[in-house]
């Protein structure tokens, strides 16, 4: 696993990351900021644009030390490369030193290009199609070849593991705990008949040919595309363009859409409809595949929580979470989980 950085035990390894550190990082790979830094949002990571002495910015990301090993890492920047040469508009990162992966003053780094761009339209059903039909191209690439060092979404890792821990680490306020882990706990029966979420078979998936696991971007919502439209002079090219990859696993292939869909199962359905023409364009997508929404959304819902509840030490989740851990928050997870169990037993969406 990557070392972390050599601060005093009582420290966050993140406070060590001091504004002369990440200059310092950037000058050992050969590259020169002229002092101008910018913190992007990011929480699992820290993330920064930087303008250089010589050249346009940049964005510089130092990842969280102990998170991913350093081959879990260079894979995922291998697909990044894999999806640029395929001409697909992903923000990779840049070699530097001979490798894409740096390490300065106990810190793993990556530099990529900076890009600009906006959140896109996600009601213009054009925009949609656009963007299904870059989906569409990642899942061509992701599906060539699998990931061997990076994990898997699936009900043990992210429903499982995640309720496991934090019941064992009394992170749920008594007042509320016996409510949230039956409901959790059936929530995750209710999944465990979905096969390709399990690894076996399951009553929910009767079919003779299993849904499909590729290499996908993981964790695709509509902060993770940076849209440019057609009249802009960026020299990136108009259209959306995909950022973050840094939770790419293996899984379903309806796990890089459902996160794009909002508002009533009406909205969604004419949302989805949309991101699929565009998808079918360049790629069959997989019917059986919509009953997974669900199911999905509720292991994000319970993985969403262990993720807060681990990093509580990091002192910058208290202060942009303040409202995690009470029991209003967990009174709020009852009740999301308790729709959800009503949503997986409707019937899915249909395009």
């Amino acid at each position: 696993m990557l070392s972390t950085s050599p601060t005093s035990s009582n420290l966050h390894a993140f406070e060590g990351l001091t504004p002369d550190v990440v200059m310092d990082a950037l000058a050992s790979v050969g590259l020169y900021g002229d002092g101008r830094q910018l913190a992007l949002s990011s929480y699992e990571n820290r993330v920064y644009q930087l303008h250089l002495e010589d050249g346009p910015a940049v964005v510089a990301k130092f990842y969280r030390p102990e998170r991913w090993s350093e081959a879990q890492i260079l894979e995922e920047h291998a697909f990044s490369a894999e999806l640029m040469a395929a001409e697909i508009p992903v923000v990779g990162p840049l070699v530097l030193n001979g490798t894409t992966l740096n390490h300065f003053g106990g810190f793993a780094f990556s530099v990529s290009p900076s890009r600009g761009g906006r959140p896109p339209e996600l009601d213009d059903p054009d925009v949609l199609e656009w963007i299904g039909r870059f989906l569409a191209r990642i899942h061509t690439v992701g599906a060539a070849k699998p990931f061997v060092s990076r994990p898997a979404l699936d009900l043990q890792s992210f429903g499982i593991d995640s309720r496991e821990w934090l019941l064992s680490h009394d992170k749920v306020p008594l007042d509320v705990q016996s409510a949230w882990a039956k409901v959790s706990q059936d929530a995750i029966d209710l999944i465990a008949g979905y096969a390709c979420l399990t690894g076996a078979g399951g009553k929910k998936d009767p079919y003779s040919e299993p849904i499909k696991q590729i290499r996908l971007h993981g964790d695709c919502h509509p902060g993770n595309i940076l849209w440019t439209p057609l009249d802009s002079p960026a020299s990136a090219g108009p259209g959306p363009h995909f950022v973050d990859l840094d939770d790419a696993r293996s899984g379903p292939a309806v796990q890089d859409l459902w996160m794009l869909l909002s508002g009533d199962r009406q909205q969604r359905s004419r949302q989805l409809g949309a991101l699929v023409d565009g998808y079918e364009q360049f790629r069959e997508f997989d019917r059986r595949e919509l009953a997974l929404i669900e199911p999905l959304r509720t292991l994000r819902l319970i993985h969403y929580s262990a993720w807060l509840a681990r990093r509580w030490d990091d002192p910058s989740f208290p202060i942009n979470f303040p409202w995690f851990g009470s029991s209003d928050y967990w009174q709020g997870q009852v009740q999301m989980l308790e729709e959800q169990m009503e949503a997986m037993q409707e019937e899915p969406l249909v395009v």
